[in-house]
C-alpha cells in the first residue's frame, strides 16, 4: 500500500538519513533532487526548532517599505468619496499638491479603491502608443469651438453653452451660457474671447448655421466668418457627421456635464454663469489634465511672446447675421518657396503650403492682411514704412 508523505515528512526523512543513518549531505541531496545548501538548511531548522520548523512558512516579508501607509490610504478614500468622478491619476496629483510623502503610485491608489469597492474592476485599456493624438505644437494656433445643449435651470428652462478651447493646451477661452445659441450671441462670446486672449491663427468648428452658411439655403458670408476674415483668422470646418474632429472640445463638454452641470442647478442664468466662470477658472488653473502629463491647461497656455495685432471688432448690434459674398481687393504677391511674400520692402510670412501661389495683400489700418482666393490666410502688424506702402499703391492706381 502506497502512502503519500507530506513535504514536512519528506524533509524529516532527509534529516534523519544524515543525522541517524550517517549518509553524507551530497548523497541525500542527490536522492531528493535538491541542492546541498537546502539539506543543510533543513538540518539547521530541525536542530533549532524541531519537526514543526520543517513546515513551509509564509514568504511575506516582515516589513514592506513601499506599502501605502494607513493614513495616506485613508486620505485617498476620503478624497474619492468627496469627488466620486476622480480617478487614480487625479487623486495622486492632489496628494502631491498636498505634500504627501511617500507619494503612492497610481496602481497602488487603484488597488486601494478596488479593495474598498469604490470602483469596479475593468479590463486594461490599450496603451497610449496605440493611439494617435493630433495636437498643435504651440498655443494660439488653433481654437476649437462648439455649442452644447441640454443644460437646465431649476425651473426646467433649457440653456445652451458656447465653449472654446485652445487645441494645444486645452485652456478654455470661452464658456458662455445663453437661452438660445443664435449667431449674434455666439459671435458676441467669440469676440469677447478675442479681446481677452488675442487672435488665434485658426478656429475649428462644425457646420452649424451659427458658424457657416456652407449648407444653408441662403448663400453668403456669416457674421462669424466675417469676424474671422477681418482678423485674418482661418476658419476650418469639420466633415459632415464627424464629431471626433472637434474631439477636444467634445471631451471638455463631458467634463462640464460630469463635474459641474450634473451636480449643480441654479434658479437664474446669471447665477449659473457666475458659477460656471468659477469652475472654468479652476479647470484652467488647478485641474490637472492627463493628456498634458498631469499639468494644468494654464501651465501650457502661453500667449505669443510678440504682441499681435489688435482684433477688429465692430459693433455687432446693427450687423446682419448673413452678409453678401465679399472678396477683398488688394495687391497681388507670389509666395516664395519658404512660404513668404515681399511687400513694401518687408517680408511677411504666409504658409509654406502656398508656395508658388498668388495671394492678395490688403493693409487695414496698421494690420497687413493676406488672402488666398478670397479666404483670409494671415494677419500681421504692419512692419514696413507707410511711405513705401504709398508708393506701391500709387503705382497700382496707375
Amino acid at each position: 500500500m502506497l502512502v503519500e508523505l507530506t513535504v514536512t515528512e519528506q524533509r524529516y526523512d532527509a534529516v534523519k538519513e544524515v543525522i541517524a543513518d550517517g549518509l553524507t549531505v551530497t548523497e541525500v541531496a542527490e536522492r531528493y533532487g535538491v541542492a546541498r545548501q537546502t539539506v543543510h538548511k533543513w538540518i539547521r531548522l530541525y536542530q533549532e526548532g524541531g519537526l514543526g520548523w520543517l513546515a513551509d512558512r509564509s514568504h511575506r516579508p516582515k516589513t514592506c517599505p513601499h506599502q501605502m501607509p494607513a493614513e495616506v490610504e485613508a486620505r485617498v478614500l476620503e478624497l474619492r468619496r468627496i469627488h466620486p468622478e476622480w480617478g487614480p491619476a487625479r487623486l495622486r496629483y492632489t496628494l502631491r499638491r498636498e505634500g504627501v510623502q511617500p507619494l503612492p503610485g497610481r496602481s497602488s491608489i487603484y488597488r486601494a479603491l478596488l479593495r474598498q469597492g469604490l470602483i469596479e474592476p475593468r479590463h486594461r485599456r490599450r496603451t497610449k502608443a496605440d493611439y494617435r493624438r493630433w495636437e498643435r505644437p504651440s498655443p494660439m494656433e488653433l481654437w476649437q469651438l462648439d455649442v452644447m445643449g441640454r443644460v437646465f435651470l431649476s425651473d426646467g428652462t433649457e440653456l445652451e453653452v458656447l465653449t472654446a478651447i485652445d487645441d494645444h493646451s486645452r485652456f478654455c477661452v470661452a464658456a458662455r451660457l445663453t437661452p438660445r445659441a443664435t449667431a449674434r450671441r455666439v459671435c458676441d462670446a467669440f469676440t469677447e474671447a478675442l479681446r481677452r486672449y488675442g487672435l488665434p491663427e485658426e478656429v475649428l468648428t462644425d457646420n452649424g448655421k451659427v458658424f457657416t452658411a456652407r449648407y444653408g439655403s441662403l448663400q453668403g458670408e456669416t457674421l462669424f466668418d466675417r469676424i474671422c476674415r477681418e482678423n485674418g483668422i482661418t476658419h476650418i470646418l469639420t466633415g459632415v457627421r464627424s464629431p471626433t474632429t472637434t474631439g477636444k472640445v467634445e471631451r471638455f463638454h463631458k467634463t462640464l456635464r460630469d463635474e459641474f452641470f450634473s451636480k449643480h442647478t441654479f434658479p437664474t442664468i446669471e447665477e449659473a454663469q457666475e458659477a460656471l466662470d468659477r469652475h472654468v477658472e479652476e479647470y484652467n488653473a488647478f485641474r490637472p489634465h492627463q493628456s498634458l502629463g498631469e499639468r494644468t491647461p494654464a501651465e501650457r497656455f502661453r500667449l505669443r511672446a510678440t504682441e499681435g495685432p489688435e482684433p477688429i471688432l465692430r459693433d455687432l448690434e446693427e450687423t446682419p447675421d448673413l452678409i453678401g459674398e465679399a472678396i477683398p481687393d488688394g495687391h497681388l504677391r507670389k509666395v516664395d518657396g519658404n512660404g513668404r511674400i515681399f511687400f513694401a520692402g518687408t517680408r511677411y510670412r504666409v504658409r509654406r503650403a502656398l508656395a508658388g501661389e498668388l495671394v492678395s495683400v490688403r493693409v487695414d489700418r496698421d494690420i497687413v492682411r493676406i488672402f488666398h482666393q478670397g479666404a483670409p490666410v494671415k494677419a500681421h502688424p504692419r512692419r514696413h514704412l507707410k511711405e513705401k506702402e504709398e508708393v506701391i499703391w500709387s503705382h497700382h492706381r496707375r
